[in-house]
């Protein structure tokens, strides 16, 4: 069996994390009130504390992984005579996939039999945790790594991401939104449907007076894009279960989805620092991104 690298920006639940065996999360480092940690949170007091200090006004950055730890992971792998199949975070929003890949060609300097493989997910949150939950399920089948790499790179433009976001604030800090859409924004109550892009970057798509009417248009957008209802379905959300609660029972009402079908994790710090409290998230399998 190969080892399936993902990093911490992929958001996976702790139930999936915990089924796989030959599973490791590279943690990318977050920093708030001048602390930095690179720990993966999957406790829910602890997330819901750090985005209690988001909503109190704390500021949290963030720091893409180096090509050293991709260096010294892939290399302690090697030694082991382990295969490696990294599935990373998108390299639209990060150099986090340049970092696995210098890491990667330090590794084969060294060991040039090594076998490596690193996949651009050219996604995020549970968005990039979908690719890596089927890169798993495909290994559990008997597929090998580069089959399996060739399979996400072949897909990947199949892998639907779309989302909302409670504060503009939090978009405009990150370059996301302007000044004047997120003070307008925030008097009248609108909120933005986002989705990220072929080329994994993140575009605003349209507005929507209101909450509900948000998180509708995410399940909506299952309607319109999906394969189908019979898949595994990933939400993740800002320190509001509530709201992801409410996408999945429209997945399910609306939809036809199945209920056990449907994961829902939290977002952890590293994308919530740019994203921020209130967000839900929707990831599916489609025809196109959309």
């Amino acid at each position: 069996m190969y080892t399936i690298l993902t990093d911490s920006c992929a958001d996976l639940s702790p139930e999936i994390v915990s089924h796989y065996e030959d599973l490791i999360i590279l943690p990318l480092s977050y920093s708030m009130e001048g602390v930095t940690e690179t720990k993966v949170l999957d406790d829910p007091q602890l997330i819901k504390a750090y985005y209690d200090k988001l909503r109190g006004g704390a500021r949290s950055t963030t720091a893409q992984a180096t090509p050293q730890a991709y260096y010294d992971t892939f290399s302690a792998l090697v030694k082991e005579g382990k295969t490696v199949l990294a599935v990373v975070f998108s390299s639209s929003l990060s150099g986090t996939y340049s970092s696995a890949c210098i890491g990667r060609d330090m590794v084969l300097e060294e060991y040039p039999d090594a076998q490596i493989e690193v996949v651009d997910t050219l996604a995020a949150s549970a968005g990039e945790g979908l690719m890596v939950y089927d890169a798993l399920e495909n290994r559990a089948k008997g597929m090998g790594a580069k089959e399996n790499s060739d399979y996400l790179r072949e897909h990947a433009q199949n892998y639907v991401s779309w989302f909302t976001v409670d504060d503009l604030n939090f978009l405009k800090r990150g370059g996301r939104c302007s000044p004047s859409a997120a003070f307008f924004g925030s008097m009248l109550n609108i909120k933005p449907v986002l989705h990220v892009n072929e080329e994994g970057k993140l575009i605003a798509r349209s507005k929507v007076r209101g909450r509900k009417q948000a998180l509708k248009a995410l399940a909506d957008k299952f309607g319109e894009l999906s394969y189908g209802p019979d898949q595994v379905i990933f939400i993740s959300h800002g320190d509001c279960l509530a709201d992801a609660e409410t996408v999945k029972n429209h997945l399910v009402n609306d939809h036809g989805c199945d209920a056990d079908k449907i994961v829902i994790s939290a977002i952890g710090p590293v994308i919530g620092s740019h994203s921020g409290p209130g967000t839900v998230a929707l990831f599916f399998r489609g025809k196109n991104r959309g």
